[in-house]
């Protein structure tokens, strides 16, 4: 076994003195004095010197009553019945911090950090497996793996935690020629409501395997992932910007390009409001190629999008574009505010799409817009075989402005051009969300399920499948758990 990154904890062995200053800055209902001992050295508290750099995340401020870092599935273990007895506060599970849906801070709750679980090794040469922690970037991993020649697809930034994207789904850059980063997955260790540790896989809690694979944050805390990853030498990658003064037209020409791009390329289209008639387009490409020819022959279609203002293309490793995300330093994130987001899956970019979008961003709602490049290996694995079960659209679309309620408005809008949405990139809260989310027969199973592994709901904090509620009516089920024979 090789051991790439192995980071140790601090010692537990004395309970931290705190000032009297530092206690009044305590939160109300929260029993500090209780903290479980294994972790009552590593605490971080309101008044403590640390606290800002633990409160906030990537994208937004927080002010939780109380941080609780686990080094070891015990101490999970320990977190969640410190948890269970405080069920009256807000509860997040945090991996990297960078989650935009931003249930991994909150004002006045618990946090639990799993970030110190960053453990990076290879299990199986041949079969090219690797188990990571859930507290390691992308970043980290793709360095890691780098030197095998292998890579993981990891979304589109290096900085992003892998505990969240790894039970969400994983659109990245190389997911039209891989998949998504759950498609990878062959096993995962987590830690039940009631604190029971367990491994889900093909053979082992199968349905617990599934239903991790796009719907984890509702069963457990993941305290370790095993991947079989993919063998990938140099890649072409390109950061390409131009100007467009029709946004529409633009929009309705990446549809029709990166829809029938061939699966070793993927292009992810961002943009933002347009100035005095003109809009800024980045495009970030990576083509699964060494030939720089072919690497050319793939981008050149896309430079027509608009007037070519700057180009960068490369041929370069994987762990290189995984690099260019900056590390989180000693002072944690800095996010601040509350920026709101929504999300979609998007079956076909056509005319009436192209034009509805660009006169949202003509509405200065929307200060980022991201179309993600679907199709490809995505479509490859059934649909029933995760919890993510939207495996056609061409694209994901996400949508970030300031104003939740008016971004609200103006994305329902659209909701006849979409089918589905990734709940990862989705701020909006509404129990409507989960069935945009999830088909009925899978947010059938998913409640099944959740009344088996977490009954009193522990995991509510996270686009919530409650127990308790029927799918088909929204109203409270009183029917026990389907047998597991009974399932889809």
């Amino acid at each position: 076994m090789d051991r790439l990154t192995a980071l140790s904890g601090p010692d537990r062995s004395r309970r931290r003195r705190r000032s009297a200053a530092a206690q009044a800055r305590r939160r109300a209902g929260i029993d500090y004095d209780g903290v479980p001992e294994s972790l009552a050295d590593a605490a971080i508290e309101p008044g403590d010197p640390t606290y800002r750099s633990s409160a906030s995340t990537y994208l937004r401020g927080g002010s939780p009553g109380l941080v609780l870092r686990p080094r070891r599935p015990t101490e999970v273990s320990d977190a969640l019945a410190f948890a269970r007895r405080h069920r009256h506060l807000p509860f997040g599970v945090r991996s990297g911090g960078h989650g935009i849906s931003g249930r991994s801070t909150n004002d006045g709750g618990l946090v639990v950090d799993v970030g110190g679980l960053n453990r990076i090794e290879v299990l199986d040469r041949e079969r090219r497996l690797v188990r990571i922690g859930p507290g390691a970037t992308w970043k980290q991993v793709a360095a890691a793996l780098d030197p095998y020649s292998w890579a993981l697809g990891s979304g589109d930034y290096g900085g992003v935690g892998v505990g969240g994207l790894a039970t969400a789904g994983g659109i990245g850059l190389l997911s039209r020629r891989y998949g998504l980063t759950i498609d990878h997955l062959r096993a995962v260790d987590l830690v039940l409501a009631d604190g029971t540790q367990v491994r889900a896989g093909k053979e082992e809690n199968p349905d617990l395997f599934w239903a991790v694979r796009g719907a984890g944050a509702n069963f457990g805390v993941a305290t370790a992932f095993e991947f079989e990853v993919d063998e990938l030498r140099e890649i072409g990658w390109a950061h390409l910007v131009l100007v467009s003064s029709d946004m529409a037209q633009t929009l309705r020409r990446f549809g029709e390009l990166a829809s029938t791009a061939p699966r070793d390329t993927t292009v992810f289209f961002v943009t933002g409001r347009p100035r005095q008639g003109q809009s800024a387009v980045q495009l970030f490409s990576v083509v699964d190629a060494q030939d720089p020819e072919v690497i050319v022959d793939r981008l050149t279609p896309f430079t027509e999008l608009g007037l070519l203002a700057r180009e960068r293309v490369v041929l370069t490793r994987y762990s290189d574009v995984m690099a260019q995300a900056a590390d989180v330093g000693p002072h944690g994130h800095r996010g601040m505010g509350e920026p709101a987001s929504r999300s979609a899956f998007l079956p076909v970019l056509g005319d009436e799409f192209a034009d509805d979008a660009a006169r949202l961003l003509r509405s200065g709602l929307v200060h980022f817009f991201e179309l993600r490049s679907m199709g490809g290996a995505i479509a490859d694995t059934p649909a029933d075989e995760t919890a993510f079960a939207h495996r056609t659209p061409a694209f994901q679309v996400t949508a970030m402005g300031a104003d939740q309620a008016a971004l609200d408005v103006a994305w329902d809008r659209l909701a006849h051009h979409f089918d589905g949405l990734y709940l990862s990139f989705d701020t909006d809260l509404r129990p409507e969300r989960l069935h945009d989310a999830f088909p009925p027969r899978v947010l059938d199973r998913l409640r099944d399920l959740k009344r088996r592994y977490d009954p009193d709901n522990l995991f509510r904090d996270n686009f919530n499948i409650d127990p308790s509620l029927d799918t088909q009516a929204g109203t409270p089920c009183t029917a026990g758990p389907t047998d597991e024979e009974a399932m889809p």
